[in-house]
C-alpha cells in the first residue's frame, strides 16, 4: 500500500511540482493551500508525512507544525519544511516546533524525494 503525503503550499505551481515528483515516486498526495486548509484535511485519515511551506497566508508553516503536534493522531507525523526561507532563526523555530527536515526552494525534486525517503519508505 502506498504512503500518503500532505503537501501544503500557497503556490499552485509549487504544489503541482511537488505532487508530480511524489506521485512519480509512488506516493499518494493530498494538497492544501495553507495551514488552516491542511488542518481541515487531517481528519483522521492516515497521513505518513507532511511537506509544508513556511510563508503562507492564514496560517504559516511553523504554526502548522505546532498545531499538527497537538493532534494525537498526527503527533508523530514527520514534517519537512519546503521554503525559500534560509534564515537560521526560522530553521530553529521550525525544528523547535517539531519539523524534521528543511529543503530550500528552488529545489531539485530528487533532493526533496531523498528527504522524504529518509523519513518514510515509499
Amino acid at each position: 500500500m502506498s504512503k500518503t503525503i500532505l503537501v501544503v503550499d500557497d503556490s499552485a505551481s509549487v504544489r503541482q511540482v511537488v505532487t508530480i515528483a511524489l506521485r512519480g515516486a509512488g506516493y499518494e498526495v493530498l494538497a492544501a493551500t495553507d495551514g488552516q486548509d491542511a488542518l481541515r484535511q487531517l481528519d483522521g485519515r492516515r497521513v505518513h508525512l507532511i511537506v509544508s511551506d513556511v510563508n503562507m497566508p492564514n496560517m504559516d508553516g511553523i504554526t502548522l507544525v505546532g498545531e499538527v503536534k497537538k493532534l494525537p493522531a498526527y503527533k508523530f507525523t514527520p514534517i519537512i519544511m519546503l521554503t525559500t526561507e534560509s534564515q537560521e532563526e526560522k530553521k530553529r523555530q521550525a525544528q523547535a516546533a517539531g519539523a524534521k527536515a528543511w529543503v530550500t526552494k528552488p529545489f531539485q525534486p530528487a533532493q526533496m524525494l531523498a528527504a522524504v525517503q529518509k523519513l518514510i519508505a515509499p
